[in-house]
């Protein structure tokens, strides 16, 4: 089994202001759930049809099974993202499809709970994600796909830095329909540029 040599043997853990990444636990499968179910009609419009059994305890343990794999082979770190201040489940950050030689590039995918969108904590994970993700990983460029509609993540991707590159044709099967997709792509001297900028 391939391992990426950047990669330890725990998951990382990532820690700003407002936010803590980290990895999703079995502990969590509660929280998990509750979240995900509240948020059902605000995140359905925007992923992959859920399973029948997609908030079953079964489930969720096969997904933590999944993360491990995707982690070990190098392909992918999936993060729980909680709000510092209370300690609360507030979403999830992904980085995956990593590929290494002479793309040294992988996919950003995130959710966000419904009470806490509109806060500004997944740009705050994103601050956290991108510089791990260059720095730590070395990888070259980072790409982040959305459907048009989506708004909140067009805005989202803009302000963290990303340009919008071009529209990917039934990209994806989001909620039971083939969807066009924006794709966005973020490189790592550009990141570099935009900080020194910021710190301007």
């Amino acid at each position: 089994m391939f391992q990426a040599p950047f990669f330890r043997r725990d998951f990382p853990a990532l820690e700003g202001g407002r936010v803590r990444l980290r990895a999703p636990e079995a502990g969590d499968y509660a929280e998990w759930a509750a979240l995900r179910e509240e948020s059902r009609g605000f995140l359905q419009p925007w992923e992959p049809q859920w399973a029948p059994d997609e908030l079953s305890r079964s489930a969720y343990r096969q997904r933590l099974r999944r993360y491990r794999i995707e982690f070990d082979q190098g392909t992918s770190i999936s993060f729980f993202l909680f709000e510092k201040e209370r300690g609360r489940l507030a979403g999830g950050i992904s980085i995956g499809s990593i590929r290494l030689g002479v793309a040294r590039s992988a996919h950003i995918g995130y959710w966000m709970g419904e009470r806490y969108a509109g806060q500004g904590l997944m740009l705050d994970a994103l601050h956290l994600v991108i510089p791990f993700a260059f720095n730590r990983l070395n990888l070259h460029r980072l790409e982040a796909a959305c459907i048009p509609g989506n708004r909140r993540s067009v805005r989202l991707l803009e302000k963290a830095g990303f340009q919008q590159e071009g529209l990917l044709r039934s990209y994806l099967r989001i909620n039971g329909v083939w969807q066009d997709h924006f794709l966005y792509a973020l490189i790592a001297g550009e990141h570099l540029r935009n900080q020194g900028e910021a710190r301007a």
